[in-house]
């Protein structure tokens, strides 16, 4: 009797894993049905049952991350090519439509590692170009340089690239080496007027004002919006090329809409000095001293200002005043003397 009922356990726990398997098989195909006539959500409410009555059927997994691809589950995706991989470690679907998802939800070190083996596997392309960006994103530029090299070779006409490339030179302060691959990336998309005012913001950095100009320029031609930030960084580099008038007029537009501004009022000021309209610079520093009565720098310009007018007492006076405020300010007369 115990013979008996043993054999009849196992004959039903064959009978109930044979009815899953059969299950998971005719939803499996239904699904690849519905899926032929784009029926994707139809299709992968199939292809879950499938895999509910059968989790280890690969077909059924595989497929239900495609049509989850369609749909763009991409959480579902990653779940079932991840059981896939489960199932099959090889599985050059699932490896490379892992790479992909870990790279487009920005899971860098996932991507990474599911980009190299796709690499390694042959499968896919642009693995160097995403496992480059990758390490970007986790600041590693030295191997973030050494994938994008790679990938300028494979794509020629990918203008991220060099981009890319750009932006880590940048990152690690090197502004010189980054021009060659903003000018690269610009000559490839010139419609990426972020692209050409950063370009402009590091040729400012080296510096080489006047190639700034130009590119600051061609950015808000490409449609760069034009702010104060704008503005400011444009003037400073008329201002540091030798175009003083130019840059004043457009720091006086922007202190049109910040009047408070302290260090906008001092480099018009400034720039008035240099240009040697001494009254007008006395004016803007004694904004400043307006909304600053402390503020013994702006005091002591005044007292060179009033100097260079030919009232040295008065000019004298301030600057002595100045120096007992800030004693620092000593080397500020240094530093004027060897400017004149």
């Amino acid at each position: 009797m115990k013979n008996v009922l043993v054999f009849a356990v196992i004959t039903l726990s064959f009978g109930y894993t044979y009815c899953q398997s059969d299950s998971s098989d005719y939803y499996y195909r239904k699904g690849l049905e519905e899926k032929s006539n784009h029926l994707y959500m139809v299709a992968f409410n199939d292809l879950q049952k499938s895999t509910k009555f059968r989790i280890d059927n690969a077909d059924a997994q595989r497929e239900l991350g495609l049509t989850s691809l369609e749909l763009r589950k991409y959480d579902n995706a990653e779940m079932a090519f991840q059981m896939v991989e489960q199932i099959n470690k090889d599985d050059k679907v699932a490896v490379e439509n892992l790479a992909n998802l870990y790279f487009w939800t920005h899971q860098w070190p996932e991507a990474i590692e599911y980009g190299k083996k796709a690499q390694q596997m042959s499968v896919g392309k642009n693995w160097n170009y995403m496992i480059g960006k990758s390490y970007y994103q986790q600041e590693d530029y030295g191997n973030s340089f050494k994938y994008l090299q790679a990938a300028a070779k494979d794509d020629t006409a990918n203008a991220e690239i060099p981009y890319l490339q750009a932006r880590s030179f940048v990152d690690m302060n090197n502004y010189k080496a980054a021009i060659a691959f903003f000018k690269r990336a610009i000559f490839l998309d010139s419609s990426k007027f972020q692209w050409i005012y950063e370009c402009a913001l590091t040729f400012a950095t080296i510096p080489d004002d006047k190639s700034a100009i130009q590119y600051y320029l061609l950015a808000a031609q490409k449609g760069y919006k034009i702010d104060n930030d704008y503005y400011e960084n444009l003037s400073d580099s008329y201002i540091a090329a030798g175009e003083a008038e130019k840059g004043l007029d457009l720091m006086l537009k922007v202190l049109e809409k910040k009047p408070a501004d302290l260090v906008l009022l001092y480099s018009v000021a400034d720039t008035y000095y240099r240009l040697k309209k001494y009254q007008e610079a006395i004016d803007y520093w004694d904004k400043i001293l307006y909304f600053d009565k402390e503020n013994a720098k702006a005091l002591y310009m005044i007292g060179m200002a009033y100097q260079k007018k030919g009232e040295t007492a008065k000019g004298r006076q301030l600057c002595d005043k100045a120096i007992e405020m800030d004693p620092s300010l000593k080397n500020l007369k240094h530093e004027i003397k060897m400017d004149m």
